[in-house]
């Protein structure tokens, strides 16, 4: 998974016919496809050698006993992705080595968004996305899909989320004094103001709202809301939150320890689930040891402070 940056989740959204949706294959190629294993774990995905058809292709192969994914949630799934291409597949990705990740509802993605409706979580569902039920005619370059590439999902619905879940806990701080202040309402961003004064040189972590889930522990897969800005220019360069600038919004997830900011990591780790905490995390645990981020404003040498909430996780070897 991608670290903290600008867009933390690319918008993978809207409504789709369903071409196909379990019984006895109707003869054309992507009724073909083949799954098996069990739910939870890495399936083995057959794909014909031979061309896709043009049918969208949804199967429910577990029907989970779960609750029903709520329109507008996005869901978190360990999910494996394939590109078919002509009469050959590849491997596009797979969370099973890396951890679940959030799908948003708006994932840009006709036919995913029809895969996933009235789903109910511990399912295990198919899809089998021509071009236009997918990324279009345009592809998605930075995933090496083209136009004309079939995608072949798998996905395990794990758990789901509201794009405004916040902390559940207790409020015991606000921040203050030489740290940074926060205010928040109900469901909305919460609101960092920085003070004009240096930033402290090593990681600070504060506790703001107390939750009393289990504490977080490297590995554990977490999902949560977070709004990151600059120290030196108290500019918001990055958030999870829905805004004017991004109506939909949806939690992050990551594993603790892995591919995001040191700081980050560092900072969560022992933070008890349903919290919000603020990261006041220096350059070097930040962007600091690849020389900025640019595009999002960050200078080598600039703090970053991260107010988290910790909404959700799924604990290592679960």
């Amino acid at each position: 998974m991608r670290r903290i940056a600008l867009a933390v989740v690319a918008p993978l959204a809207a409504a789709a016919v369903l071409a196909g949706c379990g019984g006895a294959p109707s003869g054309n190629s992507n009724d073909a496809v083949k799954v098996t294993g069990s739910f939870n774990k890495s399936p083995s995905v057959t794909i014909p050698a031979e061309k896709a058809s043009t049918n969208l292709v949804v199967r429910k192969l577990i029907d989970g006993k779960g609750a029903l994914l709520k329109a507008g949630n996005a869901a978190l799934a360990n999910v494996v992705i394939y590109k078919w291409s002509g009469t050959t597949h590849s491997l596009v990705d797979s969370t099973f080595s890396t951890g679940p990740q959030i799908i948003p509802s708006d994932s840009g993605l006709p036919g995913l968004t029809t895969a996933l409706k009235g789903a109910r979580l511990g399912s295990r569902v198919v899809a089998v996305l021509p071009p236009k039920y997918g990324y279009g005619s345009s592809g998605d370059s930075s995933l090496g899909i083209t136009g004309t590439d079939t995608l072949v999902w798998v996905i395990d619905l794990l758990q789901q989320y509201a794009t405004n879940q916040s902390a559940s806990g207790q409020q015991v701080s606000t921040g203050g004094g030489a740290l940074p202040t926060v205010t928040a309402q109900p469901g909305q961003a919460p609101v960092t103001t920085i003070p004009k004064t240096s930033p402290p040189s090593t990681l600070s972590v504060t506790t703001l709202v107390q939750g009393s889930g289990p504490h977080l522990a490297k590995g554990d897969t977490v999902v949560a809301q977070y709004v990151g800005s600059i120290w030196r220019t108290g500019q918001v360069f990055s958030s999870t939150w829905p805004s004017t600038d991004q109506p939909i919004g949806a939690p992050f997830s990551f594993q603790l320890g892995g591919n995001v900011l040191t700081g980050f990591s560092e900072g969560l780790t022992g933070v008890s689930v349903g919290s919000r905490v603020m990261l006041v995390i220096p350059p070097s645990l930040g962007y600091g040891p690849e020389g900025g981020n640019s595009s999002a404003g960050i200078e080598k040498n600039d703090t970053l402070v991260f107010v988290v909430d910790v909404i959700g996780y799924l604990p290592a070897h679960s």
